[in-house]
């Protein structure tokens, strides 16, 4: 005989209370892993806290500082000149070439001269008869035996045939032509044999014993700059060196439209400036002898007013400062700092004000790394044990 099941009610029970304590005991497991990991998150977050930023430093300090207006120009020659032919011609020698030093009056080119000296002496002929013609009209004249017409109109037909005669010879100059200005053969057009058309040019000469450099400057330094100030240029085709020059003059008068004024710097060429170099000028017009200075790369770039960063008990504090002048790699400054003061040069964007930060290069920094690392060591071990 079959026994009769037993009540759904009471068959559960037993599994419903099982299932109970496996749940609770799943829930106290996850929750010791949270409070594991959450107490080593906060650790790990307390340590980040309060981790120094790595910096570069250096120390205000005085030294001398220059006033200084730079700006970018080409150079150019002293003097320039393009020779032309002042007559039409076959050119029978060409006597420098390119590059060759030449002096003021030397001969460069002998053209044909055949047609320009026989006018010449066509005129010279003529000009001989009238002259001999004129002093027998004198001499008749003084006699009355013709009129004073005759003798005047013998005179003016004198004066004109020299006036034709110095021209013929002008023209027969033209075949040598020779050096307007005295500098170096910057181009040739021309070659032995070349017919050379009148006003054709045929050469150009440079003179390179002087360069000028053309600033164009804001009206705002029309009183800061005068002739005479040192100037110092550098040459992109020459790096690393730099020449010296002065201000040779400065034009009075501002131009409406660009609301600038030229200056003009002057520079000995030493045989190696050449003309069309490009030039980066700076002209000094104020000095300093004992200005207290920080590097220019302290300033911290894209604020309003200039500040720095100072070092003060292992933290940083932006100091607002008050600039004076600048001159390449250093900043003048006026106040905010003093001497002996030490100023973020590099790490900067990490900064805010009261940021912690460990100077790099610091007295006694390896020390405290190695200590900081052995520490760090120590209580890996305590941990695993």
């Amino acid at each position: 005989m079959q026994l009769p099941l037993p009540a759904q009610g009471v068959s559960r029970g037993p599994f419903r209370a099982r299932n109970a304590v496996l749940i609770l005991a799943a829930c106290l497991a996850l929750a010791a892993c949270k409070g594991g990991n959450g107490e080593a998150e906060a650790k790990e977050g307390k340590d980040k806290a309060v981790e120094a930023v790595p910096v570069e430093v250096a120390q205000a300090t005085h030294r001398p500082i220059a006033a200084s207006y730079t700006g970018t120009a080409a150079l150019e020659a002293l003097a320039e000149s393009q020779v032309i032919a002042k007559t039409s011609g076959v050119a029978l020698e060409v006597m420098v070439e390119e590059g060759q030093v030449v002096k003021a009056g030397q001969q460069l080119v002998r053209l044909d001269a055949d047609r320009a000296r026989l006018q010449a002496a066509q005129t010279a002929a003529q000009m001989t008869k009238l002259q001999n013609n004129y002093e027998r009209a004198r001499q008749l004249s003084a006699q009355k035996l013709i009129s004073a017409n005759e003798t005047d109109q013998l005179k003016y037909d004198l004066e004109n045939a020299r006036a034709v005669n110095r021209l013929a010879n002008l023209e027969l100059s033209y075949t040598n032509v020779t050096a307007p200005i005295s500098g170096v053969v910057a181009s040739r057009s021309i070659k032995p044999g070349n017919f050379v058309q009148i006003n054709t040019p045929i050469l150009r000469i440079v003179d390179i014993s002087r360069l000028e450099a053309t600033l164009n400057v804001p009206e705002r330094e029309l009183a800061t700059l005068q002739a005479g100030l040192p100037v110092r240029m550098q040459v992109d085709a020459l790096p690393g060196k730099v020449f010296e020059g002065t201000v040779d003059r400065v034009a009075p008068v501002v131009d409406a439209g660009s609301g600038t004024f030229r200056v003009i710097c002057a520079f000995d060429s030493q045989d190696v400036l050449q003309p069309g170099m490009f030039g980066r000028i700076s002209i000094d017009y104020d000095q300093r002898a004992n200005a207290l200075v920080v590097p220019r790369s302290a300033l911290i770039e894209g604020e309003s007013d200039p500040a720095l960063f100072v070092v003060r008990d292992g933290k940083v504090h932006r100091v607002t400062v008050k600039l004076g002048y600048i001159d390449g790699e250093w900043a003048e400054v006026r106040e905010g700092v003093e001497a002996g003061d030490s100023v973020v040069t590099a790490g900067k964007s990490a900064l805010r004000d009261e940021t912690v930060v460990q100077v790099i290069g610091a007295p006694g920094t390896e020390d405290k790394a190695v200590a900081a690392n052995e520490a760090g060591d120590a209580g890996d071990d305590k941990t695993q044990q």
